[in-house]
């Protein structure tokens, strides 16, 4: 009997420990958003604790989002309250055969504290999928964002809107660049026979 409980334990060990393992967190992330002239990028230690990478990660919502992990922090849904701007956060996560992306919505000026939200289905390490949902953060989150680069408070609406209609002017153009290829490429072709 003894026998059989230690090789079910081993077993058990055996299985579990690769997941374990594999629940790595990152060692960048970038983040974007109103009243930002350049992303704040945040390098280091993101498996948790005291370091700035460590708060975002385990403060942010960060393995609750990526696998699945639940506790405090962890919501059904999205909290009905008003959010303020959303700052986007993409973040490295290193794994055996390279490092992946995931992103992350960010609201760090939301009523009763920072809020983020990341979608179900993003693919890392080439077969795994986040989990996604929606987390409450500390108030030492907020504090260490600041410190970071994020404004102390929330920037005027208008930033926001200027921010947004930077990213929608910059991919107009992107699109009239090649429409505009596009058009040289038909003309050439047709006066060329």
């Amino acid at each position: 009997m003894k026998r059989l409980l230690l090789l079910v334990a081993a077993l058990g060990a055996a299985l579990l420990l690769p997941t374990l393992a594999a629940a790595k967190g990152p060692d960048r992330a970038s983040i974007s958003g109103p009243g930002l002239s350049h992303p704040v990028t945040i390098e280091g230690d993101g498996e948790g604790g005291p370091s700035a990478l460590g708060i975002l990660a385990g403060e942010g919502g960060f393995f609750a989002q990526m696998y699945g992990a639940t506790g405090p922090g962890t919501l059904k849904a999205r909290p009905n309250l008003k959010l303020g701007p959303r700052y986007q956060v993409t973040y490295r996560v290193p794994g055996q055969d390279g490092a992946s992306t995931v992103q992350q919505d960010l609201y760090p000026y939301a009523v009763h504290g920072p809020v983020s939200y990341m979608s179900r289905g993003q693919t890392f390490w080439g077969t795994q999928t986040t989990a996604g949902g929606w987390f409450r953060g500390t108030p030492s989150l907020k504090q260490m964002l600041v410190q970071a680069g994020l404004p102390a408070t929330a920037p005027p609406q208008r930033a926001a809107r200027v921010f947004k209609l930077g990213v929608a002017l910059g991919a107009g153009a992107g699109l009239a660049v090649a429409a505009g290829a596009l058009a040289l490429l038909y003309r050439r072709r047709h006066t060329s026979h």
